[in-house]
């Protein structure tokens, strides 16, 4: 099996040609190529597929097999690789997701090959149902408490086509996410578990994120979770709707727009391509 090991702001994927390939098992094979010391290493496995609504089709598997909705800094190599290796030709395409089909504006260099891309994530989902988040049915988490461990957390939900779970910290550097991320993504406030954005403001228009990611730990970025850190800046009054956000794989662009859409712009980068065997 061919592949492609590439990243967006260190979210490191692997990339399937599903034109070429078939990958019968997406689930197992995720596991077994994200295994850093006994596999390819990376967060987890993304096809790039055909689709009858959009240019190509993207489904994404986290590193312990589940299946996630949408992923942002994936869904930029998705568009790379596809303008890299010819699968399309045009600057402006539509990737296919579990959360829906959305826009992309490619940037290239000199050598016409994909730099950066800029990603309509669409609008972000407030409604706790939705999310999904137990409790009533209308209302929107926002600085909501929430009971973790030994401590007691004022949390922002949204989604983005998958769940976020927003914190704000006054160090994040020195945050014990490894230890409170797993305990927020398993709580039983949350059916679906969650992902898990901590986050520290540096000014109005810059902060800087870890994420705890559902079912692949701790990662170096999270497009999506940078997405509802923008949301979560706002509805609590702590940042403006454009922001520098300092991943530890990188920086990404980030604006919630005055149409109710969110932007994202930032890198993709192809490490190395291989032959895979299967065992």
């Amino acid at each position: 099996m061919r592949f492609a090991k590439m990243h967006g702001a260190g979210n490191d994927y692997v990339y399937v040609n599903g034109f070429a390939e078939e990958v019968t098992d997406p689930a197992a094979l995720a596991q077994a190529v994200s295994n850093r010391q006994f596999g390819i290493g990376s967060d987890g496995l993304i096809l790039i597929l055909p689709s009858e609504v959009a240019d190509v089709r993207m489904r994404m598997f986290n590193a312990d097999g589940s299946e996630a909705e949408m992923c942002g800094n994936g869904i930029r190599c998705v568009a790379k690789y596809a303008y890299d290796h010819g699968l399309v030709t045009n600057k402006e395409i539509r990737v296919e997701t579990g959360a829906g089909v959305k826009p992309l504006q490619l940037f290239t260099n000199a050598a016409d090959k994909v730099e950066r891309v800029r990603v309509n994530m669409g609008q972000p989902v407030l409604k706790r149902s939705l999310i999904p988040m137990a409790g009533p049915e209308a209302e929107q988490v926002v600085a909501e408490s929430l009971a973790v461990l030994d401590r007691t957390f004022a949390i922002t939900c949204v989604s983005m086509g998958n769940p976020h779970c927003v914190i704000f910290v006054d160090d994040v550097d020195a945050f014990p996410v490894e230890l409170y991320g797993p305990a927020i993504e398993n709580h039983p406030s949350f059916p679906r578990r969650i992902n898990v954005e901590f986050v520290q403001v540096l000014a109005s228009g810059e902060v800087r994120q870890r994420t705890w990611e559902r079912g692949a730990a701790e990662t170096l970025a999270c497009g999506t979770g940078a997405s509802a850190v923008t949301v979560a800046g706002v509805l609590t009054g702590r940042t403006d709707r454009r922001l520098l956000n300092h991943l530890r794989g990188g920086d990404l662009e980030m604006e919630w727009a005055e149409d109710g859409d969110i932007y994202m712009t930032g890198p993709a980068v192809q490490v190395f391509e291989g032959d895979y065997q299967p065992q």
